[in-house]
């Protein structure tokens, strides 16, 4: 397998593309478990499809471009699954067939060959949560131009074209999904480090960064959405977060093979001396992208292995030097990549069907979203959940603006502060819930501070479910 890819061919981009559409064989054959991430991300959609604002009218701290994009796959197709994993294969090829374009057409190692390609692919499957189109899977893809703008510079040695190219694919990443910001640092260094760039070369590589974020924010301003941008966005990235780390064993599980194979590259950079100089110097704008990634995990929402998708660029770079160290038809380089790789797969078909009974790694069984034991008649519904949700809106539509428990909290655990009240009042007169389910058992103090809401609203007969009055 790893003599195949090592071959030199035009063929091999397709080679790519079967490749990886046999890797997401398992999505094909049975689908994947509904994650409450993407769940989420749906519901972002939905809400904007009718008409409501992001941040304003739907408090979640998904990034402006991404709830665009689950704006549009709800306007056209409606609430399903397999568009989302369809949107994400399509994305990944994308990804995969860019990464292998510029390592191979640069010359950034001294074998041409469609192995960083193929590992890529690979390192896209460690686990089944990598087939959502998260945000950040679709910042990655703008990520990866970046890079590539970069390469372009230090080739040809000409800085001023490719400096705002580069800056505005890390706007648009950071649109995608906000912690990709620091990847801005990450632009600064390389130009500062490995080209010769002058002020006016940052000044113009920071200008294309904060073009499309200052685009983003007056449309917020013109919409009256200033303030619900930096709480429901910016002031939630900074929030210190309580991780479940209940899957902790399953996402070591996950990266070990593709960090550890990118280490093992990376160490055995400092025993080669057939690098020239700008190849040289692409490793070491890698490398400094691997040190950038590591500072967006304290800003992460969740952990799971679909977070960690930023580190499989440099993971696949330098796991690509790694087996190219060896010589070609080396049995101990194939033995290590098909090892590899039924590794990666066992833990990808572990999580989607339990092959082995018992075992609950790579399952990420806190991110599954299951159906709520809600009675018959709580069906196609519009819901409120307060508290946070798990499976109730799999059947129903969400109402008001408090989706995200943790930005919903900012009101309904502040029922003593008369802003709040009436912020409450307002969101349930705008967008009424058919049933009010409290996990939390906030409604009594709700309905207590808000007489209105009492006229509008019971206790039903089943526990913590309050109806809406006919």
């Amino acid at each position: 397998m790893l003599s195949f890819f090592r071959v030199n061919a035009r063929y091999q981009t397709i080679s790519l593309v079967v490749f990886f559409l046999l890797l997401r064989l398992p999505f094909f054959l049975g689908g994947a478990p509904l994650l409450i991430p993407e769940l989420s991300w749906m519901l972002v959609g939905e809400q904007m499809g009718r008409g409501f604002m992001l941040y304003r009218d739907v408090w979640d701290n998904v990034s402006p471009f991404s709830g665009l994009t689950y704006w549009l796959i709800d306007t056209l197709f409606g609430r399903e699954q397999w568009i989302y994993q369809l949107a994400a294969i399509t994305v990944s090829i994308v990804q995969i067939l860019y990464f292998n374009y510029v390592i191979h057409s640069r010359e950034v190692f001294p074998e041409r060959t469609f192995l960083p390609g193929a590992l890529y692919a690979l390192f896209l499957n460690i686990s089944f949560d990598m087939g959502t189109l998260s945000p950040m899977l679709m910042a990655n893809t703008f990520l990866l131009f970046a890079f590539g703008a970069i390469v372009k510079i230090l080739v040809r040695r000409e800085v001023t074209p490719q400096v705002f190219e580069m800056g505005l694919y890390i706007g648009i990443a950071t649109l995608f999904y906000l912690p990709a910001s620091l990847f801005m640092i990450w632009g600064f260094l390389a130009l500062l480090f490995y080209t010769g760039s002058t002020v006016r070369h940052h000044l113009l590589g920071i200008f294309g960064s904060v073009f499309p974020l200052l685009m983003v924010v007056l449309f917020f301003y013109m919409n009256n959405g200033i303030e619900s941008l930096n709480r429901n966005l910016l002031t939630s990235v900074f929030q210190v977060k309580q991780y479940n780390l209940n899957d902790f064993a399953s996402l070591i599980a996950s990266l070990l093979l593709p960090l550890g194979f990118g280490v093992m590259g990376f160490m055995r950079i400092f025993t080669t001396l057939r690098f020239v100089n700008y190849q040289t110097r692409i490793q070491q704008v890698m490398a400094l992208w691997f040190i950038i990634a590591v500072f967006t995990i304290p800003l992460m929402q969740f952990m799971a292995p679909m977070q960690f998708v930023i580190f499989i660029p440099p993971a696949a770079f330098f796991a690509t030097h790694y087996f190219q160290s060896f010589k070609k038809k080396s049995w101990a380089d194939e033995l290590q990549f098909i090892t590899m790789g039924t590794v990666i797969l066992l833990i990808q078909y572990q999580g989607l069907r339990g092959i082995i009974p018992g075992l609950s790694m790579g399952k990420l069984e806190n991110l599954r979203a299951r159906q709520a034991e809600l009675p018959e008649q709580i069906q196609k519904k519009r819901v409120l959940v307060l508290g946070q949700h798990s499976g109730e809106y799999i059947n129903n539509y969400t109402a008001t603006p408090y989706l995200n428990w943790e930005l919903a909290s900012y009101d309904l655990r502040n029922l003593d502060n008369f802003d709040s009240v009436i912020h409450v009042y307002d969101n349930f007169k705008k967008d009424p819930p058919d049933y009010v389910i409290d996990k939390v058992n906030i409604m009594p103090k709700l309905l207590y501070r808000v007489p209105a809401l009492r006229q509008q609203y019971e206790l039903s007969p089943w526990k913590g479910i309050y109806q809406r009055k006919i």
